[in-house]
């Protein structure tokens, strides 16, 4: 199982941003964890997958921006270690 931490900087709180990892998710299937935005602007992710070629796909397209309108200046990427989730939700 890989986990994952990212944290995305840039045009990410007010243009739908969570919603669209949360959609990308889903699309690719096999990933689950937890999307949310964070005080300082920022939009953090925690997400796992089995298979780390899904993972790939599921960074590479947070990277390009997952919605319109947004715009991810910088993702920092980090391994971690976390709960394990079932599914993929937008935290609060």
């Amino acid at each position: 199982m890989q986990k994952v931490r990212m944290i995305a900087q840039g045009r990410v709180q007010g243009v739908g941003f969570r919603w669209g990892v949360y959609s990308l998710a889903l699309q690719i299937g096999g990933i689950t964890g937890r999307v949310w935005n964070n005080d300082d602007g920022t939009v953090e992710i925690l997400a796992q997958a089995e298979n780390s070629a899904l993972m790939a796909k599921f960074i590479q397209e947070i990277r390009k921006g997952p919605t319109p309108f947004s715009k991810v200046s910088y993702l920092d990427v980090t391994m971690a270690n976390f709960d394990s989730y079932t599914d993929f939700k937008i935290a609060n």
